[in-house]
């Protein structure tokens, strides 16, 4: 398997990104199906990043999510998805850890979201509530965890 395109997450109002990808509930009201002629379309019209139908994107989409006043938000999707409606989208759908990146890349593996970063962010969400924020040291097994308030919780 191929590196997989991140998830774009905006944390603290920093665009960042996640080697997490929490489930698009297609049969939310507010998502619709985007026909793949469509999706080609917006790419070779450079509406779209050509990324979403390469092998280094089997889910199809990249998706934005947003953390705010300690909840997750769905704010837009590009690809085979796209969010309808105005505002972002309380994923309240939303539960486990979603891993986020920090500092360099010390170790590419080509599959999956397997490569290494110096440090990772761990956050654990349980319907859509932000429940713990931790770090640590990437690339090392069992590396210690610094706890980090959830945001809009004391930050």
């Amino acid at each position: 398997m191929t590196a997989q395109a991140h998830e774009i997450l905006i944390l603290d109002g920093e665009e960042t990104s996640m080697t997490s990808c929490p489930e698009i509930p297609a049969d939310h009201e507010r998502i619709e199906t985007v026909p793949m002629e469509e999706v080609a379309e917006a790419i070779r019209a450079g509406r779209m990043h050509v990324s979403v139908l390469s092998t280094a994107c089997w889910r199809k989409y990249i998706a934005t999510w947003e953390i705010r006043e300690g909840k997750l938000y769905l704010v837009s999707i590009d690809g085979v998805y796209r969010l309808a409606g105005e505002g972002p989208l309380h994923a309240a759908w939303v539960s486990g850890v979603l891993r986020v990146p920090r500092g360099r890349m010390i170790n590419y593996v080509h599959m999956g979201f397997e490569s290494e970063y110096e440090k990772e962010l761990f956050i654990t969400v349980v319907e859509g509530v932000v429940k713990e924020m931790r770090e640590a040291d990437g690339g090392t097994p069992n590396s210690p965890v610094k706890p980090t308030p959830p945001p809009g919780r004391g930050r």
